[in-house]
C-alpha cells in the first residue's frame, strides 16, 4: 500500500483509496490499482467507509451512513447536498442541478470537481446535456470510472 491512502479497495475500474486528511475522510478514485490486495485500516472511520464502499461495489444501491464533513464554500455544499440526493440509478444534468440552485452549469461542474468524497457525493450521476460530460476533473481513467460506475448503476450501457 502506498502511504498516501489509509485503506485500498481494488474496484473493476482500478481502485478506491481512502485516506483521513486533517481528521476528514477523503475518497480517490483510481483507474488503475496500486496494490494487488485490498488493504484495510484500523482507524474506525476509515474501516466504516472501507466496509459500506464494498457493499456498494456488491449492490448498487446499498445506502451511504457515514459522516460527510466536507469543506468548501457555500455553494459548492448547496452543490454536494443536491447531488448526495440524487438516488443510484438516476442522473441529473448539470443543467438541471444549476437551475435549482439559480446557478450556471459551468459553475456546478466546477463544484463537482472540488468533491473529495465521490461514491457519498455521487458526482458521476451528474451529465452533461448531450453526453456523459467530465469527471475527476479530466484525470487519466475518469470517463472510464464514470462509465463503469453508472452501468453499476443500471443507468448506462457500458461496453
Amino acid at each position: 500500500m502506498t502511504e498516501q491512502f489509509s485503506a485500498l479497495i481494488n474496484a473493476p475500474f482500478g481502485a478506491i483509496a481512502i485516506r483521513l486528511q486533517s481528521g476528514q475522510l477523503a475518497i480517490e478514485l483510481l483507474a488503475e490499482s496500486p496494490a494487488c490486495d485490498n488493504q484495510t485500516s484500523d482507524h474506525p472511520l476509515v474501516n466504516l467507509a472501507y466496509q459500506q464502499i464494498m457493499h456498494y461495489l456488491q449492490q448498487a444501491t446499498s445506502p451511504f451512513n457515514l459522516p460527510l464533513s466536507m469543506q468548501g464554500s457555500f455553494f459548492q455544499q448547496q452543490v454536494w447536498q443536491a447531488i448526495a440526493r440524487i438516488p443510484a440509478g438516476q442522473t441529473r444534468t448539470y443543467g438541471q442541478l444549476a437551475q435549482q440552485l439559480n446557478s450556471g452549469p459551468r459553475a456546478v461542474a466546477n463544484a463537482c470537481g472540488a468533491n473529495r468524497l465521490p461514491l457519498l457525493i455521487p458526482c458521476h450521476r451528474v451529465l452533461a446535456k448531450n453526453g456523459l460530460g467530465g469527471f475527476m476533473q479530466g484525470h487519466q481513467g475518469g470517463l472510464h470510472i464514470k462509465r463503469w460506475l453508472l452501468a453499476h448503476e443500471g443507468v448506462y450501457d457500458y461496453r
